[in-house]
């Protein structure tokens, strides 16, 4: 009972904006890490749901002329970085003797959002529940040192917000990561880490749909709406406040609503993470893992830092 109390409690306390995204990653793990409790499905349902519904209200708070710039100036980035990804990470997963699907799995995960990628090609590939375990626990332990670990370089670097944002969605797994780095970081960071993730995500569907082809694979390819969504946000903040001034106060509530409920995702995020979790993932695909995650970083940090990469 106090283990449910508890977790209620991390809940309460990360969405009361008392702490910030990385503290409540931080608070996550140590219940995840410390703890045994039966609720990891709803965790996940609920974070998913939470994930989504907070990227769309941080739509609100976003400027349409800079969605539009980062989304098409990020798009040629995006195409390399994901194409250069995907070949050295089957490349990895042949030398280190991975299965294939799991390899695959940590592959589109690493290249395109994380856990969202690995969720929708998983049904496509046929993996089995072992394989999706094991692919997420790799993406979401190497998520959450990200979310610490990459600000601090941000600031070590001297990098701008923009720097940093365009790092963030080019190098970190999941989108609820790159927008709790990014908020750490500053609004600038935020609005084009989300934005150039998000235009990342979309490439989710037709990267499913030619593996599907290539598989032949018959399982349905869901297409991630909340990113349309996103999008109206941008477009109903940008101009409707020009002839409906009252609606300002709405948007700027659920611009905050959603950063509440990205540090509750984080929260729920860091108590998946368990000991028997580390466990299942195994040596060789966090290997696999950690070294195609560190080569994508730090590739994207040098092309960042000498100007090759800019928005």
């Amino acid at each position: 009972m106090w283990k449910k109390n508890l977790f209620y409690i991390g809940i309460i306390v990360s969405a009361s904006g008392l702490i910030g995204p990385p503290l409540a990653l931080a608070a996550g793990l140590a219940f995840g890490l410390s703890t045994v409790h039966t609720f990891h499905g709803e965790s996940r349902c609920l974070s998913k749901f939470l994930l989504q519904a907070a990227v769309v209200c941080l739509g609100f708070g976003m400027n349409l002329k800079e969605v539009v710039h980062a989304g098409a100036s990020g798009f040629v980035y995006t195409a390399i970085s994901i194409t250069f990804a995907l070949s050295l990470g089957v490349a990895l997963g042949k030398l280190l003797q991975v299965g294939k699907t799991q390899s695959l799995l940590i592959s589109f995960g690493t290249a395109i959002c994380g856990g969202s990628a690995i969720a929708a090609m998983g049904p496509v590939l046929n993996a089995n529940e072992e394989e999706m375990a094991v692919s997420l626990g790799t993406v979401f332990v190497l998520n959450s040192v990200a979310l610490l670990l990459f600000p601090l370089i941000g600031h070590l670097m001297n990098f701008s917000q923009t720097q940093f944002g365009l790092w963030a969605a080019l190098a970190i797994h999941d989108t609820s990561s790159v927008v709790g780095a990014g908020a750490k970081y500053g609004p600038t960071a935020l609005a084009v880490g989300t934005t150039v993730k998000l235009a990342r995500a979309l490439w989710i569907v037709p990267l499913a749909i030619a593996t599907a082809m290539l598989k032949k694979s018959k399982a349905k390819v869901a297409w991630p709406w909340f990113i349309l969504y996103f999008c109206f946000a941008a477009v109903a903040a940008s101009y409707l406040p020009r002839y409906i001034p009252q609606a300002v106060p709405l948007f700027s509530a659920l611009n905050r609503l959603g950063r509440a409920a990205l540090t509750v995702v984080l929260f729920l995020i860091g108590t998946g993470i368990t000991r028997e979790t580390l466990k299942e993932v195994g040596v060789r695909p966090m290997v696999q893992g950690i070294a195609l995650w560190i080569v994508v970083a730090s590739l994207s940090l040098w092309a960042i830092h000498v100007g090759w990469i800019s928005l």
